[in-house]
């Protein structure tokens, strides 16, 4: 019996297209270091749905998440809902048919946009609530900073300043869970002295989509009921807070009356340099920006992302991220805000100064 044979020739060339099939599969690994911007053999495609560009703070949020995203080589895809759920629900169900790797959400309503989660989910597409918790939904991840931190510095700034008399807490939107927690803060600090009868609440409501012109109408209604007679306002953001300054100086009490806020708007500031407003949150922007797409590249490559909290959104603990907050004054006001280059000093202060 004869056993046929290859001329050596063809049998090399067999040995070397076999070493060509299925190459052993390269695992990603989490070193800690910036994620690699690659799905398979493409670039990450990362959906970020927004509630506004209003409020001067979204538009930073916006720039940086796009600058993190070219860094990284990841496709961005930024839609604006301008406040409304149903433009926001439309525009991430378009975003999941166009394919994006991971959803990244900025919710108007923390309990409508529970409905963007459990779409995506439905595709595996992991969600990201940007800043604002979406509520009653299996979430992935929250990206925030320490809101209910935030509200408790508000009320304890306030308290140490204003220890006795009236004051007025304007929340943000009802809608917004955020406004929720900055609330539950602000109390926690304020509790005990409105329970020893040091303070009086004179009015405590949430103003409509954090609108400056409610804050304007609940700070007038207080000043009526009590003859003008308020120490201090615990406004949730600087919105809010403008709004409650214009009353204030409808009657002559700006710069009488000790006003908080939130976020370290240009005109907050500037109103701190005035001597308007007493103090805003000032929260960075950028490490924010940053550690969400950082994190949606993460999860799109199913890479494990450190958290360094968890926060209950009703339904689970959803793993977190928490950013620290700063309280900013007259006193550090330099310190911070304009040393970090967040606003320039000129912008603040005016030309020369």
């Amino acid at each position: 019996m004869r056993v046929a044979t290859l001329p050596l020739v063809v049998l090399m060339t067999l040995l070397a297209l076999t070493g060509c099939v299925n190459p052993p599969e390269q695992t990603a690994t989490d070193t800690g270091a910036t994620p690699g911007p690659q799905a398979g053999d493409r670039p990450i495609r990362i959906g970020f749905s927004m509630d506004t560009l209003k409020e001067e703070r979204w538009q930073r949020d916006k720039m940086l998440v796009e600058q993190r995203a070219r860094e990284l080589g990841a496709v961005l895809d930024v839609q604006v809902a301008n406040g409304d759920d149903a433009v926001q629900t439309k525009q991430a169900d378009n975003m999941l048919t166009k394919g994006v790797d991971v959803l990244i959400v900025a919710p108007h309503n923390g309990v409508i946009a529970a409905s963007i989660v459990e779409a995506a989910h439905r595709r595996g597409v992991p969600v990201i609530a940007y800043d604002r918790m979406i509520q009653n939904a299996d979430v992935d991840l929250y990206v925030s900073h320490q809101v209910e931190r935030m509200g408790e510095m508000q009320g304890q700034y306030a308290l140490q300043r204003k220890p006795k008399g009236n004051y007025i807490l304007i929340g943000g939107s009802p809608t917004d869970y955020n406004a929720q927690l900055l609330r539950k803060g602000q109390m926690k600090a304020l509790k005990p002295a409105i329970d020893r009868g040091d303070i009086k609440v004179i009015s405590e409501q949430f103003a409509r989509e954090w609108k400056a012109e409610e804050a304007l109408r609940i700070t007038e209604d207080a000043l009526t009921r009590t003859g003008n007679r308020i120490d201090a306002i615990v406004a949730s953001n600087d919105g809010t807070a403008g709004g409650a300054i214009s009353a204030l100086e409808a009657v002559g009490l700006a710069g009488k009356v000790l006003v908080t806020g939130q976020d370290a708007q240009k005109d907050a500031v500037q109103r701190i340099v005035k001597g308007t407003q007493t103090m805003t949150i000032y929260k960075q922007i950028q490490p924010l920006a940053f550690s969400a797409v950082d994190a949606a590249i993460k999860l799109a490559r199913k890479q494990p992302v450190e958290t360094n909290d968890k926060v209950n959104n009703g339904k689970i603990d959803v793993p977190s991220i928490l950013h620290e907050p700063i309280a900013v004054d007259k006193a550090n006001l330099d310190a911070t805000i304009i040393a970090d280059g967040y606003h320039k000093r000129e912008e603040i202060y005016g030309p020369g100064k």
